[in-house]
């Protein structure tokens, strides 16, 4: 299995026979130029094109052209993006916080989020893969009152308690890191890796400040869990 950072919080999964892409916000190198274009598109085998909600940096409605270049698309979307961008309800499986979908390559269940929309659990190849959406510890503590980030704190460890619940350990993990919450930015990702065992650590959310993510890293891997350094869009993981 091979993963590629695509940017933001978009990533593309390449397994044996299919394609996984979650959260395209853009692609490699431009919102219409790299890898997925260039290569993905073309790739043999069954896409599956996962959206987590309707915000958009994680849902670019030119997903939808993509049946137009390539015909074997299976679309998972959150049930918000149905509700808020309006798209025919026959164009894609739509779930719900609890809700699954499962086929002879992979099986999807989603999570709950503390902003809008799903989290996604994935099986797939013997492997499970946690991308959080925008599931995340949302403080803002530098500009909140205490009782406002200690109930958005609350809505998260909810949530972990819920995964946690049904899966105690998790290989791979895509989960944001994202600087604009202030000083306590890498809260949520150490809450999570506190609160679930798990074997792999992909930053997102961060925009373009990579030594955010990156110190975080640090962090991750004295944990002694494996959270190789992020450097470019469309760097590639191999091995996972």
């Amino acid at each position: 299995m091979k993963i590629i950072y695509l940017h933001h919080s978009g990533f593309a999964i390449l397994a044996n026979g299919f394609t996984i892409i979650i959260d395209f916000y853009e692609d490699s190198e431009s919102e219409s130029q790299g890898i997925v274009h260039r290569e993905l598109l073309k790739r043999d085998g069954r896409l599956y094109v996962l959206s987590s909600h309707f915000h958009s940096d994680h849902f670019n409605r030119t997903v939808l052209e993509w049946k137009n270049i390539k015909s074997d698309i299976t679309y998972i979307f959150s049930h918000d993006i149905y509700k808020r961008r309006k798209i025919e309800k026959n164009t894609a499986v739509w779930l719900k916080k609890g809700e699954e979908y499962s086929d002879e390559n992979i099986r999807i269940k989603a999570f709950g989020s503390t902003d809008v929309g799903i989290s996604f659990m994935i099986e797939a190849e013997g492997k499970t893969l946690f991308h959080a959406g925008d599931l995340n510890n949302w403080h803002w503590m530098d500009e909140s009152t205490e009782e406002e980030w200690k109930g958005e704190e609350q809505k998260f460890l909810n949530e972990l308690r819920v995964i946690n619940k049904e899966y105690k350990k998790i290989d791979i993990v895509m989960f944001p890191i994202d600087p604009r919450l202030g000083k306590e930015y890498m809260r949520g990702g150490i809450q999570f890796i506190n609160a679930i065992q798990i074997s792999t650590f992909i930053p997102m959310h961060f925009w373009n400040n990579y030594d955010a993510a990156n110190k975080f890293q640090e962090y991750v891997r004295s944990c002694n869990i494996k959270s190789p350094d992020i450097s470019n869009r469309g760097q590639i993981f191999n091995d996972l």
